[in-house]
């Protein structure tokens, strides 16, 4: 092998599926989602000359998140996220903590905190990389 560039450790994948992301500034975003949700970075493959990575390992509560910026000219264009929600579950006693956290560091509400008809409380936030987040947490 030629490429002299660090290998981590491999990092702990949490959960039974993981969504990967494809963001506009996958370090940027890693950053605000210690700082909204409480990731922590497990994982990141050093930045290319234009500040891209190929790939960032997140934990973010219980489970794995992984990031990437996009490669046009590897085929992948950048295309704004639509059509899903990433769900954090909760517990009830935790919900607005986390809440709180996203809208102070930049989360825009979409939909606020409340029962729901299903029994729990629910709201759906989007981040500034496009990306919405829901939080669920089952009332006691």
């Amino acid at each position: 092998m030629t490429d002299q560039t660090p290998i981590q450790p491999r990092a702990e994948v949490l959960g039974g599926l993981t969504p990967y992301l494809q963001v506009d500034g996958a370090f940027k975003a890693a950053d605000f989602y210690k700082k909204a949700f409480g990731a922590k970075q497990v994982f990141a493959y050093p930045a290319d000359e234009q500040g891209r990575t190929m790939h960032i390992h997140l934990h973010v509560n219980g489970s794995t998140l992984m990031l990437c910026d996009a490669y046009p000219e590897h085929g992948h264009p950048h295309k704004a996220a639509q059509g899903y929600t990433l769900q954090l579950h909760l517990d009830d006693g935790d919900i607005e903590t986390w809440w709180q956290r996203a809208v102070d560091a930049g989360c825009a509400v979409v939909t606020p905190l409340q029962v729901m008809f299903w029994g729990d409380r629910w709201g759906q936030l989007n981040d500034p990389f496009g990306v919405a987040w829901a939080m669920n947490a089952p009332v006691k």
